[in-house]
């Protein structure tokens, strides 16, 4: 060959065109993001002209540039020429991958023996080719570029293929058995090979994409009413350390703090967001800032830096991650605002301008601005996040980050990514999916969404579907209720609206979080408003956890064995491999999860409304839930009891009493 013909080959598209790759995130601008030890599928659409056969590999490679893996890919649809395979990252850093893809010398002749002998054309010449093959192929043995162990099953296809005296079937049957085409499959001889680009895949821990979060406000436990004073005095962080083993024997994975800073006293909100505050009402958490510090600091009623270590030491001694509410704004009385003017924005009178979301005005919060002084207010919030992770803080969720540059979050998350890969960043996002998506991109680990307003089957697959094609960016949470969110939906179906909402939360994705309170049913709205009355923003909420689990009021138990559903089963700690099955009761949601790599399976059949009873079939999709035969074992998770299914099996759920069926296919 030429130079010239050379040059042609590799210029271009290549001898073998590979398109669409994925995961690719904005044609490889952001890495596609996955977690150690998660299987990531791999998709392309290569092809060829004529009829020769051709094969494609997935490469991965791992951060420090060395080939880890060369794994098949199989063409699941012919018609688009779709190629998939599964790639598995096994350590945490920006790796990468590419696609190859060849003609295929054996597969190419194999087609075209198992057409002509069987109508005796060109029989010896067939023969022939397949001898000429297997010699290459035993010539990569030598070379050292096959496995030694191939040897003798190519020399055993090779003296069939010579024997004269076998009849012609027989001769063939070597070459055709199923282990010589897998050994072909998994190391094939390559003819043309092209190489795609390279796309880049962030490899996080596992904790980015799941987990189970308690949300707490530290200053309610051990608060109480002072009878002598006539006045609340705040829990500490000493009480809320008390109700870590509870919180642990739930079996959440991350025990999260609401903002624990000093507080404004300028235009402080008092119960249920008035702005008539009484003295001892102690002001939203979210107005950061007075005399005793901002964001470095801790509220003086909660305790000290001490108190703090404590609390997190206790944490970790139970297995609990510490993650810390970041609201980046102040109040009035924030020590920002006089050493630092500059970093709000002025209204036209010269006065700071406060946060509105008209008709909402939050006149005890002053919004940060981040034009006049960019890299003076970056540096700032960079080394007080870097302050709390010195303390122990693994985990931020990151208030209305939709708010603030994205520059400014790529910027930040990107230098977080490298000096502490540790820690991770949830994005408090209720906002335009644009703006989810690209926070996502740029580095969230993980994002709230809108699951809370999603109820119905048809709205929740949907929804599902979306966050799946967004998984190699966006990895969701979900949430039934937050201290801001209270939906009619869980205001007017009480105990049972409370519980179905945990447990689709729970199965669906693999992150989820509650709101304390939960197990307790808090569910009155305040008039007007999608919150809770009495909302713990503006005031302390104790609660007497154990007497209502004594008394039977408590989800506990459920939470508790959810928890502990989603911790034995794998599949339930991906999100990307899950399908949807049909049921004859619109009101159902049926959908089962899939591990690729454990092969462990859960069904879950749901009812999506708090109220009514549901009697009929659902139709299961055989193949997705890896089943072969007629009929199969399932072991409700929840209750233990154990059913024979079929492909139509008829379903019995109560609102009441058993609205839904975590259900483990028995191997």
């Amino acid at each position: 060959m030429s130079k010239a013909d050379a040059k042609g080959l590799s210029a271009g598209i290549g001898r073998i065109p590979i398109v669409s790759v994925s995961p690719c995130v904005d044609g490889g601008r952001f890495p596609a993001k996955c977690v150690s030890g998660e299987a990531v599928t791999v998709t392309a659409n290569t092809f060829r002209e004529g009829h020769d056969a051709m094969g494609a590999q997935v490469v991965l490679t791992d951060p420090e540039g060395r080939e880890v893996s060369r794994t098949p890919l199989s063409c699941v649809n012919p018609g688009l020429d779709l190629w998939q395979g599964t790639v598995v990252p096994t350590a945490e850093g920006m790796w990468s991958f590419h696609v190859e893809a060849f003609s295929d010398p054996y597969a190419t002749w194999l087609h075209q023996a198992e057409a002509k002998i069987p109508a005796g054309v060109d029989v010896d010449l067939v023969f022939l080719e397949g001898v000429r093959v297997c010699d290459r192929a035993l010539a990569e043995v030598s070379a050292g570029l096959r496995d030694k162990a191939d040897e003798g099953l190519l020399l055993s296809v090779r003296d069939s293929l010579r024997s004269h005296s076998l009849q012609p079937s027989a001769r063939l049957a070597p070459a055709a058995s199923a282990e010589v085409r897998e050994m072909m499959r998994q190391n094939p001889l390559r003819d043309g090979v092209t190489l795609s680009a390279p796309l880049p895949l962030k490899v996080e821990r596992k904790r980015a994409l799941y987990g189970s979060w308690y949300e707490i406000f530290p200053r309610s436990y051990g608060a109480h009413f002072d009878r002598e004073s006539g006045r609340w005095v705040s829990g500490t962080l000493q009480g809320a350390r008390k109700e870590l083993p509870r919180i642990a024997r739930m079996g959440f994975d991350v025990v999260y703090l609401t903002p624990i800073h000093p507080i404004g006293q300028a235009f402080k909100k008092g119960r249920n967001n008035t702005l008539d505050a009484r003295p001892e009402d102690p002001g939203s958490p979210y107005a950061i800032g007075s005399a005793d510090g901002g964001m470095e600091a801790i509220h003086p009623d909660l305790g000290s830096v001490a108190d703090f270590a404590d609390f997190v030491a206790e944490a970790k001694r139970l297995d609990l991650e510490v993650a810390m509410d970041i609201a980046l704004q102040c109040s009035p009385d924030h020590p920002w605002v006089e050493e630092h003017p500059e970093w709000f924005s002025k209204r036209p009178d010269g006065s700071i301008a406060y946060a509105e979301n008209p008709p909402k005005k939050y006149q005890d919060i002053y919004p940060l601005s981040f034009d006049t002084d960019y890299r003076g207010l970056y540096n700032a919030i960079r080394d007080i996040l870097e302050l709390w992770v010195s303390r122990g803080v693994t985990l931020f969720r990151v208030d209305n980050p939709h708010t603030k540059p994205v520059r400014f979050w790529e910027e930040l998350l990107a230098e977080f990514a490298e000096k502490h890969p540790q820690v991770i960043f949830l994005a408090e996002a209720f906002t335009r999916p644009t703006m989810m998506h690209t926070l996502g991109k740029v580095g969230f680990h993980q994002s709230y969404t809108y699951y809370t307003w999603r109820h119905t089957p048809k709205e929740l697959k949907e929804y599902l579907l979306e966050l799946v094609e967004a998984a190699p960016y966006m990895r969701p949470s979900f949430w039934p209720t937050t201290h801001d969110i209270l939906t009619p939906f869980m205001s007017q179906g009480g105990r049972n609206a409370f519980t179905l909402r945990a447990i689709l939360a729970a199965t669906l994705v693999p992150t989820w979080g509650i709101y304390s309170g939960y197990e307790l049913v808090e569910d009155v709205p305040r008039p007007g408003a999608e919150e809770q009355i009495d909302n713990e923003k503006y005031e302390y909420k104790p609660r007497d956890f154990a007497l209502a689990l004594q008394e039977g009021r408590s989800l506990e138990p459920l939470l508790s064995r959810l928890n502990r559903i989603r911790r034995e089963h794998p599949a339930l700690q991906q999100l990307t491999a899950i399908d949807f099955h049909r049921a004859d009761d619109e009101r159902l949601l049926v959908f089962s999860k899939r591990d690729p790599l454990s092969d462990d399976t859960i069904l879950v059949v749901a009812l999506t409304e708090h109220q009514g009873d549901s009697y009929g079939h659902i139709t299961l999709d055989l193949e997705a839930l890896g089943v072969s035969g007629a009929q199969f074992q399932v072991e409700d998770l929840l209750t233990g009891e154990r059913f024979t299914f079929d492909e139509r099996p008829y379903i019995i759920l109560t609102a009441n009493h058993r609205p839904a069926h975590i259900l483990r296919i028995v191997r």
